[in-house]
């Protein structure tokens, strides 16, 4: 059995090696010539998987390491009979974790107290957008969940208006990319909606690129009093907007969920997938396969505040800043050489561990921040 795989799908070895041949290539530039041969098929978000990809080829069975599925032409392999997997939450803790230490970050610039402060609208509740509010929700800010299709499904308790959550503090986006039907989110985010957002209100897009159309946020962010914005994901990916990143606060390259525990269970969940097309046991876990984190533990006394504890913890994980940098450096580049350049940050992309990987010891502290700790996900030692 030939399986052709993402070669930046991680432990691929670990998980396929003994179900069949493994063959990587650019999930970026995958052919038809690629997969002719293939039995099996497993991508990332940069692949269009479709009847171009894959028509006259033997795959049988098409996984996708990610949250997303609109680069699969679902109907197409139901037509044809090609199963196909995904990997739905496999990284929203990831992302999560992004936001929060990204909003952490604009609580400092802005010189207020605590999250308490702070009113955040999160449009789409899925899994990252339901994980965030989670954590947020512990932290005291007030959540505000817009997801009208499920607001239509279960009830519009719990839920607020696309304007309402577009009126809080902090707005970020957590929507899957649709282009038709009543609830579409291409450019959800278009010149009137970003015209109405105030100079004291933060914007971040972890989500899909094309729900903000960044040609109208370019010219709102050239307007007087514009928003603060934080992109991780962009229209026209990798060929980016050099202005826009210019522009913006905070720019990372599409990397918010790329934890190495969230990557690591995207390929197990397709490996899962897989097993079940083929009858065969699941034997693997991703857990015999994570390292030992490069920061194993914390230490905070009773001098500690609960603001500064949580801050240095979640920044000692992972600072948004760092990714900036690397991002803003390639901006310098002639044009032709700066898609390549965005995705070998992608390719290439450090370590990153998730709260859950470090211990914080806790020496005579409040029970509240051995609870906040514990919402966060980090592992305690008091």
């Amino acid at each position: 059995m030939l399986i052709v795989a993402d070669e930046n799908i991680p432990l691929l070895d670990s998980f396929f090696d003994d179900i069949g041949e493994v063959r990587r290539v650019s999930g970026r530039g995958m052919s038809p010539e690629d997969v002719q041969d293939a039995d099996v098929l497993l991508v990332r978000s940069v692949t269009r998987v479709d009847r171009d990809l894959l028509e006259g080829s033997r795959v049988k069975f098409v996984g996708t390491a990610t949250i997303g599925t609109d680069h699969v032409d679902v109907p197409w392999l139901e037509s044809r009979g090609i199963a196909f997997c995904a990997a739905p939450g496999c990284n929203a803790n990831s992302v999560a974790e992004y936001v929060l230490s990204v909003v952490s970050l604009h609580i400092e610039k802005k010189g207020l107290k605590d999250w308490a402060d702070l009113s955040v609208g999160i449009v789409g509740a899925g899994n990252v957008g339901s994980e965030l509010a989670r954590k947020l929700d512990w932290l005291d800010c007030t959540v505000k969940l817009c997801d009208p299709p499920r607001a239509a499904l279960e009830g519009e308790e719990g839920f607020v208006s696309l304007d309402e959550a577009l009126a809080c503090d902090v707005i970020t986006l957590h929507t899957p990319l649709t282009r038709d039907g009543e609830h579409a989110t291409y450019h959800l985010l278009g010149a009137g909606r970003l015209q109405a957002l105030r100079a004291d209100q933060l914007l971040i897009n972890s989500g899909r690129g094309e729900v903000v159309d960044c040609r109208a946020l370019l010219d709102r962010l050239d307007e007087a009093n514009p928003p603060t914005v934080v992109l991780d994901v962009w229209e026209q990916e990798p060929r980016i907007s050099p202005e826009l990143v210019d522009r913006v606060w905070i720019a990372t390259p599409h990397i918010a969920g790329y934890s190495l525990e969230g990557k690591v269970q995207g390929t197990e969940m397709i490996y899962q997938g897989l097993c079940r097309f083929l009858g065969l046991p699941v034997r693997k876990k991703a857990g015999q396969f994570l390292p030992e984190p490069a920061l194993s533990k914390l230490s905070f006394t009773s001098a500690a505040s609960e603001w500064s504890a949580t801050t240095v913890a979640m920044r000692s994980c992972y600072d948004p800043r760092m990714d900036d940098s690397r991002l803003r450096l390639t901006m310098d580049r002639e044009a032709r050489e700066r898609g390549g350049a965005f995705d070998r940050l992608r390719r290439d992309y450090p370590v990153r561990r998730e709260f859950s990987s470090v211990k914080i010891q806790l020496k005579g502290t409040s029970k509240s921040l051995q609870d906040t700790f514990r919402a966060l996900g980090f592992k305690l030692k008091i």
